[in-house]
């Protein structure tokens, strides 16, 4: 993806649960013109399927909610997206409540709690610190409709449909057609095998085509990659991959997992030429103990012309690597692909029509 300028999306996941909430995965954004940081975390998680998209998203789902004040609850909600505006529906019917003086609204602009006084005590009823996209918090509205709590919250843009209230992966693949509009994904890093099911849950959240750049080598070449490398070195190996990167330049809606190490063309400045067809995410292991220095190693990375994995995109710094964390690593991948594309919505355009060599 060539373009002069625009916004890198920095994230860093961490295996290690935050306490009390159910899914954790910190973004951090660094916009190129000064750095600028945010770290936020989803504290609600989905346990059912979304609506087709539509010009108008309309859905009512059970929850688990996570709570500060008290344990995990199922709650029913209806979330309705109504173009400049987003409506949530939340069923009050045993919650006893007495007036409007009961309910607590706290709304910013990427997070909304809820919370009721119930026989003298403050219940939870909704806290996520991670909606789906930014509103204005100044402009939101509740009342009780019956055994409805309504609230309506002004969306910051209104071209953006939401499929729900919250960012989660179900709501980051299903609103992904307006994004990403078709365009492929390639992930590089320093390890195939990750890279692989990293690649394979975008691939199947999104609907796009799965693809496996050693599969492709390997099912030409008729021998296994390390073979390959013993017998003609890694130069041949990485030059093989490069054309098959630039057959794969001209494909639309792919997840394009590439060979790691030494091994791959995307640690070769010279294969960048066929990667700026898509956006590349970039899996980099870390040995940072926390958030901060997390990232502060992905600024000095991305800052680093000499690594051709700095040309990425999107980079995920991984605090340790299990493969029943691939979807979350995957979701924390696309929430940037998310912050990346809204900040300019000509990006994938750009990637049909690459100008130039770097970013």
């Amino acid at each position: 993806m060539a373009s002069t300028s625009f916004t890198t999306a920095l994230c860093f996941f961490s295996q290690n649960p935050i306490k009390n909430l159910e899914f954790s995965s910190p973004i951090l954004f660094s916009i190129t013109n000064g750095v600028e940081f945010a770290s936020n975390s989803i504290a609600l998680t989905s346990s059912a399927g979304l609506s087709p998209a539509t010009s108008r998203f309309s859905s009512r789902f059970a929850r688990n909610c996570s709570s500060s004040t008290t344990p995990v609850r199922t709650l029913d909600y209806e979330f309705t997206d109504g173009s400049s505006e987003v409506e949530l529906r939340l069923q009050l019917g045993t919650q006893e409540i007495r007036s409007s003086k009961d309910i607590f609204v706290d709304a910013n602009e990427t997070s909304l709690t809820i919370r009721v006084q119930r026989t003298g005590s403050i219940i939870t009823l909704l806290e996520t610190k991670q909606l789906f996209e930014k509103i204005k918090p100044s402009e939101t509205i509740w009342y009780i409709d019956e055994d409805q709590l309504v609230i309506n919250l002004k969306k910051h843009d209104s071209d953006l449909k939401w499929p729900d209230i919250v960012e989660s992966w179900e709501s980051l693949t299903a609103g992904s057609t307006q994004l990403l509009k078709g365009t492929s994904i390639y992930l590089i890093g320093d390890s195939t095998d990750i890279n692989q099911k990293v690649a394979h849950e975008l691939a199947v959240g999104l609907g796009y085509t799965p693809l496996s750049t050693k599969e492709l080598l390997e099912t030409f070449s008729k021998q296994t990659i390390d073979s390959w490398m013993l017998a003609e070195g890694s130069n041949a190996v990485a030059q093989a991959e490069t054309a098959v990167l630039e057959s794969l330049s001209s494909h639309v809606r792919a997840v394009v997992a590439t060979l790691g190490g030494e091994q791959g063309a995307a640690g070769r400045t010279d294969a960048w030429r066929h990667l700026y067809a898509g956006f590349t995410v970039w899996l980099s292991q870390t040995e940072a103990k926390d958030e901060s220095a997390a990232k502060e190693e992905a600024r000095r990375h991305m800052q680093d012309s000499k690594v051709a994995y700095s040309n990425a995109e999107v980079v995920v710094k991984l605090q340790g690597w299990d493969d029943a964390h691939s979807k979350a690593v995957a979701q924390a991948a696309l929430s940037a692909l998310k912050q990346l594309t809204l900040s300019d919505k000509n990006l994938p355009e750009k990637s049909l029509h690459p100008i130039g060599m770097s970013r």
